[in-house]
């Protein structure tokens, strides 16, 4: 078998828009097409061995064991794969259970579609479960522990960590959006001017100062100490001169850690002698020069959590240890202690296992014990130094059992320091008692406090300390959305993108959008290039400028990644014309309005999907959609759109010579059309469809028709507002035409045009796409011939695994088959070809450059206007 692509799909993509994180594998079977599993002699018994627990997985039989019965019967090797890359990520910790596998129109290569919950583990799932497969038809070994360690390893260095991780569950259990900023745990929440960030959990709310405060222990506790909060006694030394100091203030026992340490790093507690003192020093030292030195206080370490100013939750944290049964050593009780299944590896699970390290031989040395030390029964060895639940400590939740006057402490403490989020680590024999009865003290308070222990504690209840955090950053009335208008289709797209964000923009809303000319911000240009992929879709969402979204959405984006985006507002399709057919599986236009389509069922259910009333794939598609419908089109009296207005329905119609809104039996009429730059005098019908479509987006969306109308007329289409669409450049004895036309639909809509052009002589530059069907580039060609005079042919660039001579070809029989008598030249080069027509043109010509590169036509031509200009002023 043979993996000929694995892409990872991150939004709502063409297998599901609920499940957003899916890998297409593209695999070719090979010779294993024709081996179904019950062709392979011992297969069912193989796999049940090696993964015994897919007995659970149900298939579409709906039953314990359905695919195992699938097997017996027999099923080909994708499907196999598909429910074996499920399987093992199952076990590696990660849960997940969505997949698809179809195979593609080319036989025995089939999509494998499976849900992940990190992206690089699945992907690493796709290529291990062939291997797997692989290994199960030869009936070899294969050690599946080690892939399953790899999966481990790879979601511990990549995932968000358990404090992280559990704010953007509590925000998506909300519907708010989230964005990962890199590959830390720096987190955007919600889109746009409405976003929120946070790291760990440390919140775009929390204040620098406080922070700071917070890390400088010895500030801390001079801040506490001047509120008459109880601090342990203490100061800070820099060497044994200083350490002999302070020990003579305090006395012994004491705690030594790092001025700036966190997690317990560098700390030693319950020193009780001068040349433990001075290895205490030194070992904190390994993290910083100033070291922290105070009394040390018997009692039990807890931790409280205050958010916003109020207290969610406090925990009891107790250090690793092992409890002795006076028959096991210490190494073999850390084992069975590790085997609890509630301990894994790194934050998989509530508790982490325990590992033997410095800190461990340290506190075993003091007591005067090795690992090979059996303990006396009933007798407890601590192993860590210091309580942390990543280092193997447990945790016992004991909220609420906390006294009143402590829970305003802890409330107080919060203020005093500035965190809204706040870790308060606390000293005492209990919480039940004030701490100025029972001699507890505030040891130190922590930014960014971790919550896991509170989230999962090994004992007690568990506490959602993540919505409150929520809470915070989106109290009720908060919107973490923005608007956002999604258009896709096969042409117009970017002329109804680049119209709809100037209709927004012209009614007050800084706006962001995306075309195949760049990234814009209020009409500025961030990126230039095709930027209609979800990439660009997300740079627009994530800038915090950006008070509402329009953006396009091309079909190779779809495919590649899914959409940019969960949800829209409004999702727009143009069209559904032939058009890069016989790629990526696309080999029909019901196939082509599957990808688009993907578009429109992200819309919220009371959103709006805007489609073409004229076009029979987009009325299909509604069929299938949650969301509200409207329609627009170039014929109001079409029974479609009739039946539409009967039922009281709202569309937008081409009547009369007007945009129109049309709802029942009423009419709004917009604006005429030849008072619309955009319609070229109303002459350019494709356009005008362009037009309906915006009008009716901008309409159900709120805007008033007088400001839409005002928008419709201010949009001025020239090669810096709508490069390559329609634009027009008139020179003193003739004109040039550059249009982005690359597919039939777009030349006829061309054609249509030049049909109102008055012309001496209509002269076409043209070109075929490689990628494209044979038939689709005679098509073009055919329709060229039929609307100019004369064609020239270039075909330096786009040749797609062809030849340039084939695609002329291609083209020159296209010319052949319109029965029209043109004449034709090649000239390969565009630029010479464009040169050449202009240097060429008789009086009264119009010359129309249908380019692929548009940029590199519009400088051309703009250079010869330029010069004809400076002729004349001169």
């Amino acid at each position: 078998m043979k993996i000929i692509k694995i892409q990872a799909l991150r939004g709502p993509n063409i297998w599901s828009i609920q499940r957003k994180k899916l890998i297409q594998m593209r695999l070719d079977l090979e010779e294993m097409e024709q081996f179904p599993t019950n062709k392979i002699e011992g297969f069912r018994e193989r796999i049940e061995a090696m993964l015994p627990s897919m007995i659970e997985h149900r298939c579409s039989e709906g039953c314990r064991g359905g695919f195992f019965s699938r097997v017996d019967r027999g099923t080909w090797m994708g499907h196999v794969i598909e429910h074996i890359a499920l399987e093992i990520q199952t076990l590696a910790g990660m849960e997940t259970g969505f997949g698809r596998t179809r195979e593609t129109k080319t036989p025995g290569t089939y999509n494998v579609v499976f849900s992940y919950t990190e992206e690089n583990v699945g992907l690493f799932a796709a290529e291990a479960s062939v291997a797997i497969a692989e290994a199960l038809i030869a009936g070899k070994e294969y050690d599946i522990d080690a892939d399953l360690q790899k999966m481990r390893e790879i979601r511990e260095r990549v995932r968000l960590g358990p404090s992280t991780g559990s704010i953007v569950d509590e925000a998506v259990s909300r519907d708010i959006p989230w964005i990962r900023l890199g590959t830390n745990s720096l987190v955007q929440l919600g889109y746009g001017i409405n976003q929120m960030r946070f790291q760990a959990t440390i919140t775009c709310k929390t204040s620098s100062i406080a922070v700071d405060i917070a890390c400088n222990k010895e500030q801390t506790k001079k801040m506490l100490e001047n509120a008459s909060i109880p601090v342990a006694s203490g100061s800070i030394c820099v060497d044994e001169e200083s350490l002999a100091d302070v020990i003579k203030k305090i006395g012994y026992p004491i705690v030594l850690k790092p001025l700036g340490g966190n997690h317990g790093k560098g700390a030693s507690i319950n020193v009780t002698n001068w040349e433990d003192a001075v290895s205490g020093l030194a070992f904190a030292q390994t993290y910083g020069k100033r070291v922290i030195v105070e009394k040390f206080i018997t009692g039990f370490d807890f931790r409280v959590l205050v958010i916003d100013n109020k207290l969610v939750a406090a925990a009891k944290r107790v250090p690793a240890h092992v409890v002795g049964n006076g028959v096991d050593t210490i190494q073999q009780l850390i084992y069975t202690t590790n085997l609890d299944p509630r301990r894994g590896y790194g934050h998989e699970n509530v508790l982490t296992q325990i590992d033997v390290d410095r800190d461990t031989e340290d506190l075993l040395e003091k007591l005067n014990y090795t690992l090979e030390t059996v303990p006396n029964n009933g007798e407890t060895v601590f192993l860590k130094s210091t309580a942390n639940l990543s280092t193997g400590g447990t945790s016992v939740d004991v909220t609420d059992m906390m006294h009143p006057e402590n829970i305003f402490l802890a409330e107080r403490i919060s203020r005093v320091i500035g965190l809204d989020v706040c870790g308060v680590d606390i000293m005492a024999e209990n919480l039940t008692q004030p701490l100025k009865e029972n001699g507890g003290v505030i040891l130190e308070v922590n930014a960014a406090p971790g919550f896991r222990m509170h989230l999962a504690p090994s004992e007690g209840l568990p506490r959602n300390v993540a919505a409150p955090v929520i809470d915070m950053l989106y109290p009720p009335g908060k919107s973490c959305r923005i608007p956002i208008i999604a258009v896709t289709g096969t042409n117009g797209k970017t002329t109804t993108t680049r119209l709809l964000a100037h209709i927004v923009k012209n009614n007050g809303f800084k706006v962001g959008f995306t075309t195949s000319d760049g990234i814009y911000v209020q009409n500025h240009m961030m990126e230039k290039g095709d930027t209609t992929g979800p990439l660009s879709a997300e740079y627009i969402l994530r800038d915090p400028t950006v008070e509402f979204a329009v953006l396009e959405t091309a079909r190779g984006g779809i495919l590649r990644s899914g959409l940019g985006f969960s949800l829209c507002d409004i999702g727009v399709i143009t069209n559904i014309q032939e058009d890069h057919l016989g790629l990526s599986d696309i080999h029909t236009l019901s196939d082509l309005a599957r990808v688009k389509a993907t578009v429109v069922r992200s819309v919220k259910k009371n959103g709006w999907a805007v489609l073409n009333g004229d076009d029979e794939h987009c009325i299909k598609i509604a069929n299938e959609l949650q969301c509200n419908v409207a329609y627009f089109s170039l014929n109001e009296n079409s029974e479609f759109i009739k039946k539409q207005c009967a039922e009281g329905k709202t569309v937008a119609v081409y009547e009369n010579g007007f945009i129109t809104i049309k709802k029942g039996e009423w009419k709004i009429r917009v604006e005429k059309a030849t008072l619309v730059p955009l319609t070229l005098g109303g002459k350019a019908k494709f356009m005008i469809a362009n037009v309906l479509a915006a009008t009716l987006a901008s309409y159900l969306w709120g805007f008033k028709t007088g400001d839409i109308s005002q928008s419709l007329k201010t949009f001025i289409p020239s090669a810096a507002q709508t490069p390559g669409r329609m634009n027009i450049f008139e020179f003193k004895k003739f004109k040039v035409l550059i249009d982005f036309a690359h597919n039939a639909s777009g030349y006829k809509g061309v054609a249509d045009y030049l049909e109102s052009v008055t012309a001496s002589k209509k002269i076409g530059i043209i070109a075929g796409v490689g990628d494209r069907r044979d038939e689709d580039i005679r098509e073009c060609a055919h329709i060229a011939a039929r609307m100019f005079d004369h064609i020239i042919i270039r075909q330096e660039k786009f040749l797609r695994g062809r030849t340039e001579e084939e695609i002329i070809n291609l083209i020159l029989e296209g010319i052949k088959t319109s029965g029209k008598d043109v004449t034709y030249e090649i000239i390969p080069k565009e630029t010479e070809a464009i040169k050449h027509a202009i240097n060429c043109a008789e009086e009264g010509s119009f010359i129309t450059a249908l380019s692929d590169v548009v940029t590199n036509a519009i400088e051309i031509v703009q250079e010869y206007l330029d010069k004809e200009n400076e002729k004349e002023t001169f």
